[in-house]
């Protein structure tokens, strides 16, 4: 995870972007080279297993859903970071969204229930701003007492608020609220089921492209659809503007962004209050459009697979949607009881790290190779040894592709230099 310190680097000409300290930014074309690898890859472990649900258009549906609450919760992450704030508190400020969204949305619309969740969120990534930009506190200290105190928050005020007269009426209990109307979600008419009638010929690579578009034109909500466009206003406003280059030089060297005439303390608190407010739309996505309710515990820590995709992402939206995406279809997995698809999984991830094995030995890293070659042969013998996997590992799914990629990309990342540094103003002098 990020660091902490209590100190800012010298002043020095602040560096805002990827450059020379990062890995080599992907064009689009590679980027498109490598999704269609993967289908490729994907193609071929349905044929190979007979694990037809990989690719369906029901598993892509299903991930899509899976993966907005989190690339929005990693999208307030990449905010508050790139201003230098580490925003541990984004499972917090996803809870308030959920709770507030919930609340708002079953006594008027769901829309309001929106506006309800993203607000609720934002106060949460306010009180952060308070505690770290105004007070310094420890970064990592005020995002995990933001978590406690959101927790602690909803369970009181579920108690009060869904467990007595209306609210319980329709269905509320001091766990969950009563159901608010369902936001619109549109499909593509035509193109749909054309689709769907090339993914039931079962061909190898068309009909799976054929699920895999069909899963992204098939009833997609229309809160997906402004998340997706939320991440193109990011990638903008904080590359393409010169608002968000003084944001980002708040990252990189605050010093040196100050001796330059902006105002650090406000870019910090924009950027951390936005942060709450795009974890906030994450957890009013959970309560409105998942499952219609407010559930305790209904985050199961995505606010912290935020993060990790934010970090798998390089700091970037657009690796951060990558990471989504993939973590959005390990935890669709399980929703969709996927034992079977999830063995299946288990022969790709024998070449993944056959490869990586090939990879480091080529580079004389003789220990990981080492490593990751016994991992590949043990992953082997239990894929041929078993025919499905069990209930509990597929639950665990999403966590363990989590570890799995953070540990392999590890080595590749460069965060803001000034991310999570105590910053104080007039420092410089």
């Amino acid at each position: 995870m990020t660091a902490t310190a209590t100190s800012t680097p010298p002043p020095a000409a602040p560096k805002v972007s990827g450059g020379k300290g990062g890995r080599t930014r992907l064009s689009f074309p590679v980027v498109l080279l490598i999704v269609a690898g993967a289908l490729l890859a994907l193609s071929a472990v349905r044929a190979i297993t007979g694990a037809q649900d990989v690719t369906s258009a029901g598993q892509i549906s299903a991930a899509l859903a899976m993966a907005v609450p989190i690339g929005l919760a990693g999208l307030g992450g990449l905010w508050a970071e790139r201003a230098g704030v580490v925003n541990i508190g984004l499972e917090g400020m996803m809870i308030l969204g959920t709770f507030f969204g919930a609340w708002a949305g079953w006594q008027t619309n769901p829309w309001l229930g929106v506006l309800a969740g993203v607000i609720g969120g934002a106060l949460g990534g306010l009180l952060h701003a308070v505690a770290t930009v105004t007070f310094g506190v420890d970064h990592i200290i005020s995002g995990i007492a933001i978590n406690i105190l959101a927790l602690g928050f909803t369970t009181y005020f579920a108690k009060l608020w869904f467990n007595s007269g209306e609210a319980a009426a329709k269905g509320g209990s001091p766990k969950q609220s009563p159901p608010a109307d369902d936001i619109t979600s549109v499909t593509i008419p035509g193109l749909s089921d054309w689709l769907h009638s090339i993914e039931k010929h079962h061909w190898f690579f068309v009909s799976d492209l054929a699920g895999v578009i069909g899963g992204l034109v098939t009833n997609v909500s229309l809160l997906t659809i402004l998340a997706v466009v939320l991440f193109v206003l990011t990638f903008f406003v904080l590359w393409k503007t010169s608002f968000g280059l003084r944001l980002r030089s708040c990252g990189e060297n605050p010093v040196a962004a100050e001796s330059l005439g902006v105002n650090v303390y406000r870019y910090k608190y924009i950027a951390v209050i936005v942060s709450g407010g795009m974890a906030g739309l994450g957890g009013a996505f959970l309560s409105l459009v998942t499952s219609h309710i407010y559930n305790e515990g209904q985050t199961g820590g995505r606010g912290y697979i935020g993060l990790a995709a934010m970090i798998f992402g390089n700091w970037r939206p657009g690796g951060l949607a990558m990471g989504a995406g993939l973590f959005g279809f390990a935890d669709a997995l399980q929703l969709r009881n996927g034992g079977e698809s999830v063995h299946a999984l288990l022969l790709l991830l024998v070449v993944v790290l056959a490869v990586l094995a090939a990879w480091k030995l080529y580079r004389k890293s003789f220990v990981q190779g080492a490593v990751s070659a016994v991992i590949a042969v043990a992953v082997l013998v239990w894929y041929l040894a078993t025919d499905t996997v069990p209930t509990e590992f597929v639950s665990a799914t999403p966590y363990i592709v989590t570890l799995l990629v953070l540990s392999l990309s590890a080595q590749r990342l460069r965060m803001p230099k000034a991310d999570g540094m105590r910053y104080r103003k007039g420092q410089g002098k």
